[in-house]
């Protein structure tokens, strides 16, 4: 992966370029936190909000590319013994969330839970079980 940053107008931390363009197409980012217990495992999720244009798009088989996206950001803590299988959410935790509209206020949104963008990676990266 490239050390190099995309800027995103501000003076907020950057994006890794890959990331950056993976949240502009409408993909969900995660990253790992501490958990609340021991046995608990937490992650904090990043997931654009689907619009008609972007269905569209997708009808048409091609993706869209939006810098204005609205996010959602959800930090969910679980039973970290049952990560690997389909029952994940029993004993799930909403920890909390928020919804966001662009990228400026996304980074914002992100440093206010103490998190930096590049701490985020695609789900398949990570353990997150969803």
């Amino acid at each position: 992966m490239s050390d190099r940053s995309a800027d995103t107008g501000d003076s907020h931390p950057q994006w890794p370029t890959a990331m950056l363009t993976a949240l502009r197409l409408g993909r969900r980012l995660v990253t790992e936190v501490p958990a609340s217990a021991p046995g608990r495992r937490a992650f904090v999720e990043i997931r654009p909000v689907a619009t008609t244009a972007d269905s569209d798009a997708r009808r048409q088989q091609w993706t869209r590319s939006d810098r204005d996206r609205t996010f959602t950001i959800e930090q969910w803590d679980y039973d970290g013994d049952r990560l690997a299988g389909f029952d994940y959410d029993i004993g799930a935790v909403l920890v909390q969330a928020v919804t966001v509209t662009g990228e400026a206020p996304l980074v914002a949104a992100i440093e206010a839970w103490n998190l930096r963008p590049d701490q985020f990676r695609h789900p398949w990266q990570t353990d997150d079980p969803r």
